[in-house]
């Protein structure tokens, strides 16, 4: 979050003498994610919209997620149940910050898929434990709408598991749509919510292309809820800074989610300014080893 964005919530919440007052860059970082914590909850607990019971944004939680996503997840799972308790991620960065770090300290399983070669090194690095009892495989490499399944039947991934998370800033849209014979419980994935709630896009698909810094990436929230439609899933949330949207099977919603399971209901715009890169800079296994 850059300097001015911090003073425009730091002057709208009332706190711009404390803002003037933290000159160093560490304590501004650790002062702007506070602040952005803090304009979220305000606006949900104030905002009528978000008191409806077919919100689950007001279950927002951060603990390794970049934004509340760990929350929703979790009260996903409360209401459908934990099957097998293993998760698959896509796009996990350097681990320490993803939609399913939180399921590890809970005793889950799973894969991380992540093609950046010094992420995959601090991985490896941060949790070796987790890697030698098998408990977490680590693939090292680019996933594609060609090779996803192979992955899957590679190392073993049960065909019903309980979390999928797909965010690799791009081609999300054509890998999910690709997954036919494993079929998660919830699926999470990033949409672009720089398109509006009833607009169809999907950007084309390139195999080795990777964000390029632009809005031009992944799919908007309308293709999104299609393409689950189409494979079985209903959209239950997206998250308020309007990153992730968040996706439950059919045959487990029945009269645990109200409300329309649409884009129309559940789009968030995008708040990226409210993101706060959080940093466990003391290492996962401290969670573990004490």
């Amino acid at each position: 979050m850059n300097n001015l964005v911090v003073r425009f919530i730091g002057k709208a919440l009332g706190i711009r003498s404390l803002l003037n007052a933290l000159s160093a860059k560490r304590e501004l970082g650790i002062i702007s994610g506070i602040l952005a914590d803090n304009y979220t909850q305000q606006y949900l607990f104030n905002n009528p919209k978000y008191k409806s019971p077919d919100k689950l944004n007001s279950y927002e939680l951060k603990v390794f997620s970049q934004n509340g996503e760990d929350g929703i997840i979790e009260e996903i799972l409360s209401r459908i149940g934990v099957t097998i308790g293993y998760f698959v991620e896509f796009g996990t960065g350097n681990g320490l910050q993803n939609n399913t770090a939180y399921l590890l300290t809970k005793g889950w399983s799973g894969l991380w898929i992540e093609s950046d070669k010094i992420n995959c090194r601090n991985i490896r690095d941060k949790f070796d434990f987790l890697l030698e009892d098998n408990t977490l495989t680590l693939y090292e490499g680019i996933i594609d709408a060609e090779n996803v399944e192979r992955i899957f039947y590679d190392v073993a991934v049960p065909t019903e598991f309980d979390v999928l998370s797909i965010d690799i800033d791009g081609n999300d849209y054509w890998v999910w749509n690709r997954i036919d014979k494993y079929k998660p419980k919830v699926v999470v994935i990033e949409y672009n919510a720089h398109f509006p709630a009833t607009a169809y896009w999907v950007q084309k698909y390139e195999p080795t292309r990777g964000w390029d810094g632009t809005s031009y990436f992944g799919a908007s929230l309308k293709s999104l809820e299609d393409l689950g439609s189409h494979k079985g899933y209903r959209l239950v949330a997206c998250d308020f800074c309007g990153v992730n949207a968040f996706f439950v099977r059919e045959d487990l919603i029945s009269d645990r989610f109200s409300g329309p399971c649409t884009s129309d209901n559940h789009y968030e715009p995008p708040r990226y300014f409210l993101s706060f890169n959080s940093r466990h800079i003391n290492g996962f296994g401290k969670f573990f080893r004490g």
